[in-house]
């Protein structure tokens, strides 16, 4: 993913709410989200270059999803994939502490990396830049991107803004459906205005990159936007809907599961 906004405990009905957008080369072969065959509880996109994921959940309330970390023009050279990471824990029985725990001695392993990991009972985000580190996450509300938790990237700052807004209209409307209007967050996920020159980022990539990777959704025909995904969990179940992208913002479908009572 290059790009997290996410509701923690902020919402009476659903304790997590994250959109995200996925950045990627549009060459990289990917498998639309669908259950996986090795772990049938397990929903989500894959990476078939490298075989793990930039995003799970699973019926057993649990969620990762994972950033890149940008910092200049070198290419990484890492043995091991991110990914690998966000499918490990989807599919495994260990809480966050202990599986933080298990992927401390390995961590400068892989590319560097945020991870944001969701229980069932807590989130914490963890990194691997400049060395490894792990936070609780508080309730409220969150972005994440290619910096650290809650930079102030403006397409980070727009996503939290739409999530806050969808959130307060959700507690004004008094709206106890299992199935809200969801459209306002795909909305805000397909943002492609960029972002003034004042507010960018320096991370060492240029000012014509940073300009081109500011908005919310990335076009291109080699690199760009490859899809958004809205997950809701409530005290009962879990709902993931994504929509993909091809080049130049080409849509080219979508897929999903809703409400999986447990």
């Amino acid at each position: 993913m290059c790009l997290i906004a996410f509701a923690w405990r902020a919402h009476p009905r659903w304790p997590l709410v994250l959109i995200a957008n996925r950045d990627e080369f549009h060459a990289r072969p990917t498998a639309p989200a669908g259950f996986l065959a090795d772990a049938p509880d397990v929903f989500g996109g894959i990476d078939l270059r490298a075989g793990g994921s930039w995003l799970l959940v699973s019926k057993r309330r649990r969620l990762a999803a994972i950033t890149n970390v940008r910092d200049g023009l070198a290419v990484e050279v890492a043995p091991r994939s991110r990914g690998e990471l966000v499918k490990a824990f989807a599919t495994s029985d260990a809480d966050n502490a202990d599986f933080i725990a298990g992927i401390a001695p390995t961590a400068h392993e892989y590319g560097r990396f945020n991870l944001l990991l969701w229980d069932g009972a807590s989130m914490h985000c963890v990194g691997n830049h400049p060395r490894f580190h792990a936070e609780e996450v508080a309730p409220g509300l969150h972005a994440l991107s290619n910096a650290s938790l809650d930079a102030d990237w403006p397409k980070a700052r727009r996503a939290k803004r739409a999530l806050a807004d969808w959130l307060q209209r959700q507690l004004q409307n008094g709206s106890e459906s299992l199935h809200p209007g969801t459209e306002p967050l795909f909305a805000a996920l397909a943002d492609t205005t960029p972002a003034e020159d004042a507010e960018l980022p320096d991370t060492g990539v240029g000012i014509e990159r940073e300009r081109r990777l500011s908005s919310p959704f990335v076009v291109g025909d080699a690199y760009g936007t490859r899809c958004s995904t809205l997950v809701l969990a409530s005290s009962t179940g879990i709902e993931m809907s994504e929509r993909r992208f091809g080049p130049n913002r080409l849509s080219i479908g979508n897929g999903g599961f809703t409400q999986c009572e447990i």
